[in-house]
């Protein structure tokens, strides 16, 4: 037979792979595409705010649509705090629950518990953010920020950050709301990639004396960070770009507060609260700003995780 004969045949054979990788490839740069057109989209609706405010918009607390003046100030420490106060609630408690399933439940619970995480990582958050201003708000401001004010709110230094009228409603409010909002996610992939650890190093470590804490912190936490870290991430990233259940309880105030009780904004509720009512050319590229602005705060999130993760696996295999 002759070669291009059989070079023809062989291609037609293979064309089912080079569809495959074809695909594959066309996948993976719309992504990048897409990307990209977001940014673009993202820079070129704000290219009226950033002219008309420059930097400035980012130190200024203004926000007065009726006078087109505008600053992102209070959103951005809005987003950082909650989410902030979010990842300290729920990183150890999602720790707590994953070491509990994978480590010290009975087996015939494990499932159970395991199923219902997973169950509550599925509730839309406008359920969390009802629930929120209907129950856990008012019992908050009932009962626990009245005891805030008056054991913690009189400490010198942190105090004035826990000290202000007990409203229910609020900046610790909504980062409590976000905690519960991602326990299930940070703990159900710590679950998960703390049972692939194999059974042999932890029963190496139990078999010189090792307790329960020293196997998770000193042999299934190594072996596992990456999964940690991710975990940690994609509850941040839930958390940076949360919106209803925010707005809920966040109390949608354009005001600077050191306290952590008094009503404050996000970029998120601000965008959900005000978008739809903006009036303007002015008003809505600062809205689109804002949204900029939330997606330069997550990119700069996840090459500080990336970065992390980086420094992490240089320094395996070496004694510290």
């Amino acid at each position: 037979m002759p070669t291009f004969l059989r070079y023809a045949r062989l291609k037609l054979q293979n064309w089912p792979d080079i569809l495959f990788r074809s695909i594959t490839r066309l996948s993976a740069f719309s992504v990048l595409v897409l990307l990209l057109a977001i940014i673009v989209s993202l820079v070129i609706g704000s290219m009226p705010a950033i002219k008309a405010f420059g930097f400035g918009f980012l130190s200024s607390t203004e926000w007065d649509p009726v006078t087109d003046q505008f600053g992102a100030l209070v959103p951005i420490v809005g987003t950082l705090v909650t989410s902030g106060i979010a990842l300290l609630i729920a990183v150890p408690v999602s720790f707590g629950i994953a070491l509990f399933l994978t480590e010290l439940s009975p087996r015939w619970l494990r499932r159970p518990l395991g199923i219902a995480v997973e169950l509550l990582a599925g509730i839309p958050s406008i359920i969390y953010g009802m629930w929120g201003l209907f129950v856990f708000a008012p019992l908050f401001g009932e009962h626990i920020e009245p005891w805030i004010n008056d054991n913690i709110g009189v400490i010198p230094v942190i105090g004035p950050f826990f000290s202000g009228p007990p409203m229910g409603i609020g900046v610790l409010t909504a980062g409590i709301i976000l905690a519960i909002m991602v326990i299930p996610f940070i703990a159900s992939v710590m679950r998960d990639v703390f049972e692939v650890v194999p059974a042999l190093l932890k029963e190496s470590a139990y078999g010189l004396g090792a307790t329960t804490w020293e196997v998770m912190w000193n042999v299934v936490l190594p072996y596992t960070k990456i999964g940690v870290v991710g975990g940690i991430m994609l509850g941040l990233g839930r958390a940076l770009g949360e919106t209803m259940a925010v707005t809920f309880v966040i109390g949608n105030a354009h005001s600077l507060n050191a306290s952590l009780l008094m009503p404050g904004n996000s970029i998120s509720s601000a965008l959900a609260n005000e978008f739809n009512e903006a009036v303007g050319e002015l008003y809505t590229s600062a809205l689109i700003e804002l949204g900029l602005i939330l997606f330069f705060i997550t990119f700069v999130v996840l090459t500080i995780a990336r970065f992390m993760l980086y420094k992490l696996s240089k320094r395996e295999g070496k004694v510290t």
